[in-house]
């Protein structure tokens, strides 16, 4: 089995692309930008390109069996300011993609979509696939877009998919300098001596899932086999949610050290809570999360310490 992860040299592409060595998957990667924190590796075939080089994602998609979409030129907090670039850049290349995937006879299309902003401002909590989808932020919008998207060339041309809706993931080979990802910066900044930033009053709850079972769950839905009207979509989270002053005591407790934090006023792409049921994935995936928040910030601490300068 040949796999194509489009973002591959990023943070759940470099975690992914190692899982799938480890599955016996041959690999190929599609990426504008090397890996960070990751050295190529000789097993791996990769293509510099980007999504919008229409010529170039074709040549990616010839002889593939999957194709992992990990690839976003946008941010939930940013995307509101141009959200005709977010259309532009992603889903009109993304449906691009789905053409090429179509042409090139490509068995399955894994996307990760977005359960932190599809869904809005929740109705019901734990959030269930099931709950309405009203986004508050383009990003969420062109995630769903993407979704409806894969919904209808399943329908017309066979396109087997799977939708990961990702909660918040964290872990090993994430960028501790990026603009997301809060339980990275935020040990990043503790490692560096410098105070953790808050939106708003620090009671904004996520559901944060560590990278090995983020990545495990993707591996699951590699192997997913669904009958014709089964569910294609699922919720990929820890099932458990975190305020982010919650978030901050638990790296004191794992780190043992005063943290600084200052806090500035709340931005209104966010919604209040957000934490995602995931008994679908656990009941037609055969998957659950293995690693509790506190395991998880451990292991990412000592990643961070191992990656500093001499």
């Amino acid at each position: 089995m040949k796999s194509l992860v489009i973002g591959g040299n990023g943070f759940i592409g470099n975690n992914l692309v190692n899982a799938l060595l480890r599955d016996g998957s041959e690999v190929r990667v599609f990426d504008r930008y090397p890996s960070r924190f990751q050295e190529p590796i000789n097993k791996v075939e990769y293509i510099v390109g980007d999504l919008g080089n229409h010529g170039a994602v074709n040549e990616a998609v010839q002889d593939v069996d999957i194709v992992f979409h990990l690839a976003y030129t946008s941010l939930p907090h940013t995307s509101n300011e141009d959200p005709v670039y977010d259309i532009r850049s992603n889903v009109i290349d993304t449906v691009q993609l789905l053409q090429n995937c179509r042409q090139a006879s490509v068995g399955k299309f894994i996307f990760v979509s977005s359960g932190g902003t599809v869904y809005g401002a929740p109705k019901a909590i734990p959030i269930s696939e099931d709950h309405p989808t009203d986004p508050i932020c383009s990003y969420g919008i062109t995630k769903l877009t993407i979704e409806k998207y894969l919904s209808l060339f399943q329908h017309l041309y066979g396109l087997e998919y799977v939708v990961a809706r990702l909660s918040n993931p964290y872990g090993e080979l994430q960028n501790p300098n990026a603009k997301q990802g809060a339980v990275t910066v935020f040990l990043n900044n503790i490692l560096q001596g410098r105070p953790i930033t808050i939106w708003g009053d620090g009671e904004v709850v996520r559901d944060y899932i560590y990278i090995a079972d983020a990545i495990d769950a993707l591996i699951h839905a590699m192997h997913y086999r669904p009958e014709p009207n089964s569910p294609r979509v699922f919720n990929i989270g820890a099932g458990r949610g975190y305020s982010l002053n919650n978030l901050v005591e638990a790296m004191r407790e794992v780190i043992d050290s005063k943290i600084a934090v200052n806090y500035t006023p709340g931005r209104p792409e966010d919604v209040p809570i957000n934490v995602l049921d995931i008994k679908r994935a656990h009941d037609l995936l055969n998957w659950q999360p293995k690693t509790d928040l506190r395991e998880g910030l451990s292991r990412t601490w000592k990643w961070l310490n191992a990656i500093q300068p001499a």
